[in-house]
Protein backbone atom coordinates (compact mmCIF):
# COMPACT_ATOMS: atom_id res chain seq x y z
CA UNK A 1 0.00 0.00 0.00
CA UNK A 2 1.45 3.32 -1.05
CA UNK A 3 1.43 6.29 1.28
CA UNK A 4 0.31 9.74 0.20
CA UNK A 5 3.93 10.91 0.20
CA UNK A 6 5.03 8.00 -1.99
CA UNK A 7 2.20 8.67 -4.47
CA UNK A 8 3.10 12.37 -4.57
CA UNK A 9 6.78 11.64 -5.22
CA UNK A 10 5.91 9.19 -7.99
CA UNK A 11 3.64 11.82 -9.56
CA UNK A 12 6.49 14.37 -9.39
CA UNK A 13 8.78 11.89 -11.12
CA UNK A 14 6.11 11.27 -13.78
CA UNK A 15 5.77 15.02 -14.29
CA UNK A 16 9.55 15.34 -14.68
CA UNK A 17 9.67 12.45 -17.17
CA UNK A 18 6.73 13.69 -19.25
CA UNK A 19 7.25 17.46 -19.28
CA UNK A 20 10.89 18.25 -18.45
CA UNK A 21 13.11 15.31 -19.36
CA UNK A 22 11.73 15.03 -22.90
CA UNK A 23 12.98 18.53 -23.70
CA UNK A 24 16.47 18.25 -22.25
CA UNK A 25 19.59 16.51 -23.47
CA UNK A 26 19.74 12.89 -22.36
CA UNK A 27 22.69 12.60 -19.99
CA UNK A 28 21.96 9.65 -17.69
CA UNK A 29 24.86 7.20 -17.57
CA UNK A 30 22.74 4.28 -16.32
CA UNK A 31 19.98 1.96 -17.39
CA UNK A 32 17.30 2.29 -16.18
CA UNK A 33 17.52 6.09 -16.10
CA UNK A 34 17.88 7.76 -12.73
CA UNK A 35 14.26 8.96 -12.74
CA UNK A 36 12.96 5.50 -13.65
CA UNK A 37 15.22 3.95 -10.98
CA UNK A 38 13.80 6.36 -8.39
CA UNK A 39 10.24 5.58 -9.43
CA UNK A 40 10.88 1.83 -9.10
CA UNK A 41 12.47 2.37 -5.69
CA UNK A 42 9.43 4.31 -4.45
CA UNK A 43 7.08 1.66 -5.81
CA UNK A 44 8.89 -1.18 -4.03
CA UNK A 45 10.59 0.22 -0.90
CA UNK A 46 9.88 2.28 2.19
CA UNK A 47 9.93 6.00 1.19
CA UNK A 48 13.01 6.86 3.29
CA UNK A 49 14.99 3.92 1.97
CA UNK A 50 13.89 4.73 -1.59
CA UNK A 51 14.96 8.35 -1.15
CA UNK A 52 18.42 7.36 0.09
CA UNK A 53 18.99 4.87 -2.74
CA UNK A 54 17.71 7.35 -5.32
CA UNK A 55 19.97 10.15 -4.04
CA UNK A 56 22.96 7.81 -4.09
CA UNK A 57 22.14 6.87 -7.67
CA UNK A 58 21.73 10.49 -8.85
CA UNK A 59 24.98 11.52 -7.15
CA UNK A 60 26.85 8.70 -8.92
CA UNK A 61 25.47 9.73 -12.34
CA UNK A 62 28.46 11.85 -13.37
CA UNK A 63 31.61 11.50 -15.51
CA UNK A 64 33.62 10.06 -12.59
CA UNK A 65 31.52 6.87 -12.60
CA UNK A 66 31.29 4.44 -15.50
CA UNK A 67 27.52 3.94 -15.42
CA UNK A 68 25.92 0.89 -17.01
CA UNK A 69 23.14 -1.41 -15.84
CA UNK A 70 22.05 -0.71 -12.28
CA UNK A 71 18.74 -2.23 -11.28
CA UNK A 72 17.21 -1.44 -7.87
CA UNK A 73 17.85 -4.03 -5.18
CA UNK A 74 15.01 -4.62 -2.74
CA UNK A 75 14.83 -6.69 0.40
CA UNK A 76 11.76 -8.94 0.43
CA UNK A 77 10.58 -11.91 2.39
CA UNK A 78 8.61 -13.80 -0.19
CA UNK A 79 5.42 -14.79 1.54
CA UNK A 80 3.80 -14.37 -1.85
CA UNK A 81 5.43 -15.64 -5.00
CA UNK A 82 4.56 -12.61 -7.11
CA UNK A 83 4.08 -8.84 -7.21
CA UNK A 84 1.13 -8.10 -9.42
CA UNK A 85 -2.04 -6.09 -9.83
CA UNK A 86 -5.51 -7.27 -10.74
CA UNK A 87 -7.19 -5.91 -13.86
CA UNK A 88 -10.89 -6.09 -13.01
CA UNK A 89 -12.05 -5.30 -16.56
CA UNK A 90 -10.30 -8.29 -18.11
CA UNK A 91 -10.10 -10.42 -14.94
CA UNK A 92 -6.31 -10.77 -15.30
CA UNK A 93 -3.39 -10.58 -12.94
CA UNK A 94 -0.66 -8.37 -14.42
CA UNK A 95 2.92 -8.91 -13.31
CA UNK A 96 4.46 -5.49 -12.56
CA UNK A 97 7.97 -6.54 -11.46
CA UNK A 98 10.21 -9.56 -11.69
CA UNK A 99 12.41 -10.33 -8.70
CA UNK A 100 15.75 -11.92 -9.52
CA UNK A 101 17.51 -13.24 -6.44
CA UNK A 102 20.82 -11.57 -5.54
CA UNK A 103 21.34 -13.33 -2.19
CA UNK A 104 19.21 -14.86 0.57
CA UNK A 105 16.59 -12.10 0.95
CA UNK A 106 17.68 -9.42 -1.53
CA UNK A 107 16.46 -9.23 -5.10
CA UNK A 108 17.08 -7.20 -8.24
CA UNK A 109 13.87 -5.43 -9.17
CA UNK A 110 13.16 -5.67 -12.92
CA UNK A 111 10.06 -3.92 -14.23
CA UNK A 112 7.84 -5.79 -16.68
CA UNK A 113 7.85 -3.57 -19.76
CA UNK A 114 4.83 -5.28 -21.35
CA UNK A 115 2.29 -3.87 -18.88
CA UNK A 116 1.09 -0.29 -18.59
CA UNK A 117 1.54 1.62 -15.33
CA UNK A 118 -1.64 2.03 -13.30
CA UNK A 119 -2.09 5.56 -11.95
Amino acid sequence: MKTVITKAIIELINFYQNYISKYTKSSCRYYPTCSEYAKWQFEANHPLKALLFSLKRVLSCNPFFEGGFDYPIVKKSLKRKYICSHNQHQNLFLVKFFLIQKDKDRFYLIKNQTTKDEH
